[in-house]
């Protein structure tokens, strides 16, 4: 029986040395590719890269907001298929939806009393990550791009939305886009114009609903296009 028991523990210890084998082969690689994707970076060797972006986008669900902006981006380009930067922007944010705000009975608070405004200018600063799928720059290609960052209201109103107001300070942005990335100069790949689908949320945890401070989400879609050089 003991040595039943002994073949069982011989088993396991060989499966868990072949797992462990196999997860440090795996770090091994991943170590490799982040060491070969700053390396360019650290030896000065790296490609600066730029974007200009027009965006629209359209808000969805009760407290919702339309957006026009323009942005750029400044970076560089660690990959043919990656590239990294940061960037700021000057959006216009119109809120829509206001015929659903409760016009009664709503119980006064700091907010009710607060100057507000239906349409204000919003600057938000992100980072920046994109990705290329295809072959090469210098042909036509798909492209996924991820904005993070945060975005402000430009005065001292509120935003005022259906039933809540967003203050001045910092909201969460995210804004992936997927698109097509389509070469203009065939002596410089690095030229190029994109168009693509943009999603945008923005997440204040901060905002004055009618009753009480609350967390209030901004979902919207639309398009974005973009030059990069």
């Amino acid at each position: 029986m003991k040595a039943y028991y002994y073949r069982i523990a011989a088993i396991v210890a060989v499966i868990v040395a072949g797992f462990t084998t196999r997860a440090e082969a795996q770090y091994y690689q991943m170590a490799n590719q982040l060491t070969n994707m700053l390396q360019p970076a650290l030896s000065g060797s790296f490609n600066y890269k730029g974007f200009v972006d027009a965006t629209a986008t359209f808000g969805m669900g009760l407290n919702r907001a339309n957006f026009i902006g323009v942005s750029t981006t400044q970076g560089f380009q660690y990959s043919s298929w990656f590239f990294m930067g940061v960037g700021m922007g000057v959006d216009m944010a119109m809120a829509t939806g206001l015929e659903n705000a409760p016009l009664t009975g709503v119980p006064p608070t700091s907010a009710t009393y607060h100057n507000s405004d239906t349409t204000k200018v919003m600057i938000p600063v992100f980072s920046d990550f994109r990705f290329n799928i295809g072959s090469g720059m210098a042909k036509p290609s798909l492209f996924i791009d991820v904005k993070i960052g945060a975005t402000w209201l430009i005065g001292s109103s509120y935003l005022q939305l259906a039933n809540s107001r967003l203050t001045g300070q910092a909201q969460f942005l995210l804004r992936p886009s997927v698109g097509v990335r389509i070469p203009v100069n065939q002596k410089n790949a690095k030229q190029a114009v994109d168009i693509g689908l943009t999603y945008q949320l923005l997440t204040a945890n901060n905002a004055w609903g009618y009753i009480n401070s609350n967390t209030t989400t901004l979902n919207s879609l639309g398009v974005t296009a973009s030059y990069e050089w």
